[in-house]
């Protein structure tokens, strides 16, 4: 199994970046697709989320800032930031877990740092 993740790098506040991971390995389809993210010194915590069905769930600080999406034809999930703010600096990860909670991957991490 392999979450490839991409897309990160250094943004000046109120900018946009599009975050994308590739999994290779999973029946996609079965698996809730998420992004996670840890700051310096920080626990990682959920950003956003989005099952096989296409649900999707945002934590309270990214609502109508981000947006997730899934292509199950490339087996892609995707993390559209828009409007970020120096406090969303952090490194982001790729989360596969199966509907059933059987199993779970994390991808490597994609740096995101926002400063002007």
């Amino acid at each position: 199994v392999q979450l490839q993740a991409s897309g990160g790098g250094l943004v000046e506040p109120g900018g946009s970046l599009r975050l994308s991971c590739a999994a290779e390995g999973i029946f996609f389809d079965l698996f809730i697709m998420g992004w996670y993210r840890q700051a310096p010194g920080k626990e990682r915590e959920l950003v956003a989320a989005v099952s096989g069905g296409g649900t999707t769930n945002y934590a309270d600080f990214v609502k109508g800032r981000f947006t997730i999406s899934r292509d199950s034809a490339n087996n892609t999930v995707c993390l559209q930031m828009n409007t970020l703010k120096p406090e969303d600096t952090a490194v982001y990860y790729c989360n596969a877990k199966r509907w059933d909670n059987v199993e779970g991957y994390w991808g490597q991490g994609t740096l995101v740092t926002v400063s002007s």
